[in-house]
């Protein structure tokens, strides 16, 4: 299986890079300065899990048309901010031939539209992924933390068997290979949701209250406000026809009201760094599916005109 990934970052570099550790046929798609960067000093990743120091393949956008019509990709990773799939499924394109598929592991649900009407649903795969990974200031792929895996399968419309294919067998075999933790779904649409409704209320809460769970939760009524908060989504999931298993919920909830807890959402770093968010595509569109559906979710409400006051601010400075 060849393989294009998008961008050497934290999700893409990390992942890219322990695939191309354990010799699967991976290429960057990278922007000139960072392709200078691999040329110099090579991906190095920094993880609690190993660190490693690669000598990988990669190519600028220019000359991506010229290597895919030579060696056509079989599946590209798409690993991007979520504001940013408009340029993103502009630069795959040249890679994405007839029978290439691609899996993005964006957050949230609202990637999926844009990305069937451009390339067809048929190859377009569901998928998430669980990590904090970023680019550190010399380069390096920093993942913190122990989580990193993996998540994906065949979508399939309501009503439908579950869905298997050899194309997502073989990626696991690939992920497998690269001791990469990863799951292959028959119901990628439950796991998307388990995700989803956990990271909407992780971001909600942390960036409206503007602290980690664990300051969270130490204030009065912090318990009963992120317990509350979770609720909500949970609501849109059962409204949307995923509702979450109990045994999922209680995980979230653990992780979610943990005290002393030092997590935050990687939007709120992102706020705190007055960088561009993923407020319409987490918390925005979490609170317009509750609206859609007639419900009542006062503190989705509060949490995504907080992010838009924080939008507007960042647009004006």
């Amino acid at each position: 299986m060849r393989i294009l990934v998008l961008g050497a970052g934290g999700t893409g570099g990390y992942f890219g890079g322990r695939l191309a550790q354990s010799g699967a046929d991976v290429t960057f798609l990278v922007r000139p300065a960072r392709a200078a960067e691999l040329d110099a000093n090579g991906l190095r990743l920094r993880s609690p899990l190993g660190d490693a120091d690669l000598r990988v393949a990669h190519v600028t956008a220019d000359a991506l048309p010229q290597l895919a019509k030579a060696r056509p990709f079989d599946m590209v990773l798409l690993s991007c901010k979520a504001y940013d799939l408009d340029s993103s499924m502009d630069a795959i394109a040249p890679a994405m031939g007839e029978d290439t598929w691609v899996l993005p592991i964006l957050n949230g649900l609202r990637h999926y539209a844009p990305l069937d009407e451009r390339f067809g649903a048929r190859r377009v795969v569901g998928g998430l992924c669980f990590i904090s990974a970023m680019k550190g200031a010399d380069g390096e792929v920093r993942h913190l933390g122990q989580p990193a895996s993996i998540t994906f399968g065949e979508r399939v419309d309501e009503g439908e068997p579950h869905a298997d294919s050899k194309r997502t067998a073989a990626f696991a075999a690939l992920c497998a290979r690269a001791n990469v933790d990863h799951v292959r779904s028959l119901r990628i649409a439950r796991e998307q949701w388990t995700k989803f409704t956990f990271l909407a209320t992780l971001a909600a809460g942390t960036c409206l209250m503007r602290a980690p769970v664990g300051r969270i939760v130490a204030a009065q009524g912090g318990d009963a406000f992120m317990r509350a908060l979770y609720a909500e989504c949970l609501a849109v999931a059962q409204a949307e026809g995923e509702p979450i298993d109990e045994a999922a919920q209680q995980t979230a909830l653990a992780t979610l009201t943990a005290p002393g807890s030092p997590l935050k959402a990687s939007m709120l770093r992102d706020l705190e760094a007055g960088q561009k968010v993923e407020a319409m595509q987490i918390v925005g569109d979490m609170f317009l599916r509750a609206r859609n559906a007639g419900m009542e979710a006062p503190l989705l409400a509060t949490a995504w005109v907080h992010l838009q006051a924080y939008e507007t601010g960042r647009a004006t400075a």
